[in-house]
């Protein structure tokens, strides 16, 4: 097992669901910009954190995979592609968010709502659970 991607890929997953629960928070809180507040502003960072972990990550799975030699290939590629495209998905909303002059608790609330990022957090989940299982 390459230690190093391994390593990076938890450090990754980490700061997806650290993003995706802190936004739970701020999305919670009825603020109309990231602005006006400390909590606003660590929105803005988390959100940046987040765009950084997922560019990427599809490239890392295949990379850590591979070196792990978990058989049958197919089956991993096929799910690597799907996390890659839920990864780049979900990295367009986080880039449309960060792009705005004010980011807001409802405009945070509808990325949390978004298939793409829920999606990825699913696709996170299983294959973290199968990497233990495979350990």
């Amino acid at each position: 097992m390459s230690a190093d991607a391994a390593s990076e890929l938890d450090s990754r997953i980490n700061t997806i669901e650290e993003a995706y629960e802190f936004m739970l928070a701020y999305a919670s809180q009825g603020l109309p910009t990231d602005q006006s507040s400390d909590t606003g502003r660590q929105a803005r960072e988390y959100l940046k954190r987040l765009d950084a972990a997922l560019a990427g990550l599809g490239s890392l799975f295949t990379t850590h995979i591979a070196k792990l030699g978990l058989e049958p290939t197919p089956p991993y590629s096929g799910f690597i592609a799907v996390i890659d495209r839920d990864a780049r998905d979900a990295q367009a909303a986080v880039q449309l968010v960060l792009a705005q002059p004010a980011i807001g608790s409802q405009m945070v609330d509808n990325l949390n709502a978004s298939i793409h990022l829920r999606a990825l957090l699913t696709d996170l989940f299983l294959i973290d659970e199968i990497l233990k299982a495979r350990g």
